[in-house]
């Protein structure tokens, strides 16, 4: 059987292109004509021409329903069918580097925002609580001294020295309510603020009630004085330094924070740079224009992002090292030779209160001399480090003042020792207390040592401040500016490739 099949020319020479028509004998010149195909039900027609059913015979059934394309394949056939024309491999490449430019700018502005709050919480949040720690415990370690000076001059206590001593006792519980509020959800911190509160009244009540007592000319006096002193040094004290512990150590997170390197915009920078720069090859090689004015702006725009980025990170992390280096870490080392000068004037007076009392593990030795023995080595230790520490001449000259004031007051305290272990009280007292008589007395060479140092600590805070607030700074105006900046690098890519686009049309 045969059917007769009218074909146009165009449609004739497509199916002979795509083989599905035989080539016909002598060519196919005709506009239009006939193509003769033997068609039989089961078997295709001789010489690969395409099998016709025949007229009135029904086609099988198909297996089952065609299957859908889903979205996501529509849309890469699409993207398939554009990349084959050069307008559409344009409009690919516009969307691919915007899509980069954002994406670097997004990830820029994600990482440094996290190091500016960081550098921000160092300046104004974890270091003012760090210090703030400090200062309860050098509070609480003064009042301790305090005290027993007071204890020691008896009904002769001066104004100044229990005014001294209430002073420390109100900054350590005002510095307590600032840190409950400020601590945030530092459990640890939180704990010990709350043991400090607790402890801090029972402790005061002692110290009255050794005060009332001795006043009446009563022994039991420096009993209370010395369970005063045991319920700093084995309760208060070691809450102060674990509170310091653990804002110090929120502090160095948030160091760490601020100067860790944004990695991740850095690689993201050098792909939208890497895209762009391949683009303006590509059209160079197709058109053989040297510039593209929109992605030389994109370019131009992701370069000084890029450079920002890098140069002001770098600026912010020096500044950042150098505040940790010069300033906090100094800060540590004095605030921990004074706290040991401050509790070894304590030991030094309790040897006097308790007069062999309270004896060391050794059961010989007097406990609150040994008490004074180590902290002097832990003083002279920390003057060491916090001399080689210090990096101008205003940092190390109250340290070298300090250094001066423990000789004379080994000294003092040598020979105030000699007289009270000869039994000669009366004349140990003054050599350690001070009076008119005695005006070098190793209380003194202790207030020279404990104001130098003050005013050592109070340089290096200086320090720590202007650095941090450099490092702060070198990263200030980076977010917005890089924002700004990328989203004009993105606009300005987009109407690089339109301005190729235009020449299609």
């Amino acid at each position: 059987m045969r059917h007769r099949v009218l074909w146009s020319t165009s449609t004739t020479s497509i199916l002979l292109r795509r083989g599905c028509l035989p080539p016909l004998a002598g060519g196919d010149d005709r506009t239009e004509g006939e193509v003769t195909v033997a068609i039989t039900s089961r078997a295709p027609a001789p010489g690969g021409g395409v099998a016709v059913p025949p007229a009135g015979a029904s086609a099988s059934p198909p297996d089952g329903p065609p299957g859908r394309s889903t979205a996501w394949a529509e849309g890469v056939e699409r993207l398939r069918e554009a990349a084959t024309t050069e307008p559409g491999r344009l409009r690919i490449i516009g969307a691919a580097l915007a899509a980069l430019i954002v994406l670097f700018g997004t990830v820029s502005v994600w990482e440094i925002s996290e190091r500016t709050t960081a550098a921000d919480d160092v300046v104004g949040r974890s270091q003012p609580l760090s210090a703030d720690a400090a200062s309860i415990y050098r509070s609480l370690a003064d009042a301790d001294t305090t005290s027993s000076s007071g204890f020691l001059l008896g009904a002769q206590e001066p104004h100044e020295v229990r005014q001294r001593y209430e002073k420390d006792i109100a900054n350590a519980s005002k510095l307590l309510v600032s840190a409950a509020a400020n601590t945030g959800g530092n459990e640890d911190s939180r704990e010990q603020i709350a043991l400090l509160s607790e402890q801090l009244p029972r402790y005061t009540g002692l110290i009255e009630q050794a005060r009332a007592t001795n006043r009446q000319g009563l022994p039991l006096g420096g009993a209370y004085l010395r369970y005063a002193n045991e319920q700093m040094t084995t309760q208060l004290l070691p809450a102060a330094q674990r509170l310091y512990e653990a804002e110090t150590g929120r502090l160095y997170e948030d160091y760490d924070d601020a100067r860790s390197w944004p990695l991740a915009s850095l690689g993201a920078g050098l792909l939208a740079m890497a895209g762009l720069v391949w683009a303006q090859r590509r059209n160079y090689r197709h058109t053989n224009r040297v510039f593209n004015h929109g992605l030389v702006a994109a370019t131009a725009a992701s370069v000084v992002v890029l450079l920002w980025l890098a140069v002001g990170h770098t600026v912010a992390r020096s500044s950042l090292s150098e505040a940790r280096a010069d300033g906090q870490e100094s800060m540590k080392v004095l605030n921990d030779a004074r706290i040991a000068s401050l509790q070894a004037r304590a030991g030094e007076n309790l040897t006097l209160i308790a007069r062999g009392a309270v004896l060391a593990e050794d059961k010989k030795s007097d406990k609150y001399d040994v008490d004074f023995t180590n902290n002097m080595k832990q003083l002279d230790a920390g003057l060491a480090t916090a001399l080689r520490l210090a990096d101008d001449e205003a940092g190390r000259s109250p340290v070298n003042r300090a250094v001066d004031g423990v000789q004379q007051w080994k000294q003092r305290h040598t020979a105030a020792r000699e007289a009270d272990l000869k039994g000669d009280y009366e004349a140990a007292l003054p050599q350690v207390v001070g009076d008119e008589k005695h005006k070098e007395s190793s209380g003194a060479a202790f207030d020279t040592v404990d104001a130098s140092l003050d005013q050592a600590v109070a340089h290096e805070q200086r320090e720590f401040t202007r650095a941090a607030r450099e490092g702060l700074g070198a990263l200030g105006g980076l977010v917005t500016g890089a924002a700004a900046l990328v989203i004009i690098g993105a606009a300005a890519a987009v109407l690089g490739i339109g301005r190729r686009l235009s020449e299609y049309r």
